[in-house]
């Protein structure tokens, strides 16, 4: 398989603008939006687990801190309690007093220090070791209500200390006990209600904690459970359900639904399964209803047509041709084709494909047709390019009952076929080979009783010589001429060019009913005679349509062309002809154009009752007769073709 493309440049886009395509095509992949899923969910549990310990970690501190502001509840309450403790048993002696100013006193100095150390630290928010028994300092943060009562449980206590210390007095070593007892007594209830309310601001403080981390922990289940909800939803609608989809369209080309298509909502990896699902379902519809049409085809022009109206829809084409090789192997021979331009190569030239370059046996890519063109007129590759092909690719086929045979597909779009299209024709190649094998048996089956049918009719004329072949050659060459430069151009195919040329001798296979004695007379008949020569071409049409009813019941149509050749050749172009005395274009185009081609060929080839015409004076009759017998535009293209016809004239001439 070859694919053959010009040399007309890419369009590269840049680096970037490529980076920037392939990661978006990379976000919009399965795998990168579940494990974007998981991700998250993996970092929303991580950052759940990681604040929760941490938060946990922190109440231990906050314990600290809870114990610290039951310290000072406690030491409030101890230094009134011991104050009305002191003032219900105040010392009547010396002895009394010492011990009191030993342990009363002692105790309010330590306490007063715990409290300030206390106090100082809330204050500092830095709890020392020394405070809390921890290898290292606790640092602390409060929210505002916290704040807001240690300012006031300090300026408390404050006022307290500063209080209690002017009642004690200066001498600290007869300090007043007394009056210390009864401040301590008066000023105590406040600063155990102070230190009460400090203590339960760090407990509000406390549990707002935990019922933040609580919030925090719901609204991560909750998040989770929306990704999660998510992830459930992304792996159901774009990996279960086209799962299922695909598993149900499997089963439907599975019972024969071939060409079964599943909707393709998405480009990444389950679109690209479902979209190599469609093209393998239009693959196999494809094969199959590629092999029925070609099974039905009888020609090689509808295997070729066949071929190009089923393949269009999976690579491109514009032209399809078949070529057989020569004998010798050396050249290519274009035996058919079939396209959708008016411009064609010419059918039965030969080509060799390419200075050797292009093996048909093994996949080659070209880069330009352009430089075959340039380096070697006579290639197929340089036709191509000449008739306006940007891209085509070659597909041999071996298994031909012609030896060996190569199609070759063409488009008008440059670098048109891939890797993709070159696989796809190798798998349908032996569709390809059975259908051409078929065909080329059938047209050689026509081709023979054609040619029988002829020479049935040359035998009955001793005159014809080669000039049914001639006449023949001369027919086709002209209904070229007038399909490639005319009005008819629409009208004229490669398929029916090569009608008028394999029909065109049996324009007068109606002389089979002609008495010999009329047929084989001599001299110049007499009239009734001639009206019963002149019944030939309607006894030619009679036959060949009891054939072409025979050819229809099997479905086949092949001597349409015959019959119109056959039963109008005598027509002239101003209605004098017969035997239906059609006028003008209501011959139909296949007859007029056997008509100039006969008269030429007779004029010019020797007969025993008159010598040859010279071309000349042959041409000058034509032009004279332009309009009256013939048509003047096919006359006209038989004066444009005349160095084919001079071609022919002077291989096969019969003087």
């Amino acid at each position: 398989m070859n694919v053959i493309s010009p040399g007309a440049a890419l369009v590269n886009h840049s680096p970037p603008r490529q980076s920037v395509q392939r990661f978006g095509d990379w976000l919009r992949t399965i795998r990168f939006q579940v494990g974007l899923a998981l991700g998250m969910l993996f970092l929303l549990l991580a950052s759940s687990v990681g604040f929760t310990l941490y938060e946990l970690d922190l109440r231990k501190h906050d314990y600290e801190i809870l114990n610290l502001a039951g310290q000072l509840r406690v030491t409030s309450h101890a230094m009134t309690q011991q104050a009305r403790n002191y003032l219900q048993d105040t010392p009547t002696d010396y002895e009394a007093y010492n011990r009191d100013l030993r342990l009363f006193y002692g105790d309010i100095k330590n306490n007063v220090a715990l409290y300030d150390k206390i106090v100082d630290s809330f204050q500092a928010r830095r709890l020392d070791s020394e405070l809390t028994g921890k290898h290292e300092a606790i640092y602390c943060t409060w929210d505002d209500q916290s704040k807001s009562q240690l300012a006031h449980t300090a300026g408390i206590w404050r006022h307290y200390r500063a209080g209690l210390f002017k009642a004690i007095g200066d001498d600290l070593t007869q300090p007043r006990l007394n009056y210390a007892a009864e401040f301590m007594v008066a000023n105590g209830d406040e600063l155990i209600d102070a230190s009460n309310h400090l203590a339960t601001a760090f407990q509000t403080m406390m549990e707002g904690k935990l019922a933040l981390i609580s919030l925090f922990n719901r609204i991560v289940l909750a998040v989770a459970g929306v990704l999660m909800l998510g992830l459930l939803a992304l792996v159901y609608f774009n990996l279960v359900r086209p799962l299922r989809q695909a598993i149900a369209g499997f089963e439907r080309v599975a019972r024969g639904d071939l060409g079964h298509q599943l909707p393709v909502r998405s480009d990444n990896e389950i679109g690209q399964m479902t979209a190599a699902f469609n093209r393998l379902s239009e693959r196999l519809h494809a094969l199959f209803q590629l092999t029925d049409r070609i099974g039905q085809g009888n020609t090689l022009d509808d295997t070729l047509r066949f071929a190009a109206e089923e393949f269009r829809g999976f690579l491109p084409v514009d032209w399809v041709g078949l070529f057989f090789q020569s004998p010798d192997g050396s050249r290519w021979v274009l035996e058919r084709q079939h396209g959708t331009n008016l411009q064609r190569l010419r059918e039965g030239a030969d080509f060799s494909i390419g200075n050797g370059e292009v093996n048909p046996a093994a996949p080659l890519n070209i880069a330009q047709l352009r430089r075959y063109n340039e380096a070697d007129t006579g290639t197929l590759l340089a036709g191509l390019h000449k008739q306006g092909f940007g891209s085509a690719t070659l597909l041999p086929i071996t298994g031909s009952a012609r030896a060996k045979a190569l199609l070759v597909f063409a488009s008008r779009q440059e670098n048109s076929y891939t890797a993709e299209h070159v696989e796809f024709l190798s798998n349908v190649a032996g569709q390809l080979t059975h259908a051409l094998d078929k065909t080329v048996f059938l047209e050689s089956l026509v081709v023979a009783a054609i040619q029988g049918l002829a020479k049935l009719a040359e035998s009955r004329d001793p005159e014809t010589g080669d000039h049914l072949l001639r006449m023949a050659l001369y027919a086709a060459i002209v209904t070229e001429e007038l399909g490639e430069n005319s009005a008819y151009g629409g009208e004229i195919s490669a398929a029916y060019i090569r009608e008028v040329f394999q029909f065109a001798p049996m324009h007068d296979i109606g002389k089979v009913g002609i008495a010999d004695h009329i047929l084989l007379k001599p001299g110049r008949l007499d009239e009734e005679q001639r009206r019963d020569m002149e019944r030939h071409p309607a006894i030619g049409a009679e036959v060949l349509r009891r054939c072409e009813a025979q050819v229809n019941g099997l479905g086949y149509s092949i001597f349409q062309v015959a019959i119109e050749i056959a039963e109008c050749h005598h027509e002239k172009f101003n209605g004098s002809g017969y035997p239906s005395g059609l006028k003008g274009e209501d011959i139909p185009l296949s007859a007029r154009i056997v008509a100039v081609a006969d008269v030429f060929d007779a004029l010019t080839s020797k007969r025993p009752y008159k010598e040859a015409w010279p071309v000349e004076r042959a041409l000058a009759l034509l032009d004279e007769e332009s309009g009256h017998h013939f048509d003047p535009v096919v006359v006209a293209a038989f004066r444009r073709a005349m160095p084919r016809v001079m071609d022919v004239y002077d291989r096969h001439k019969h003087v």
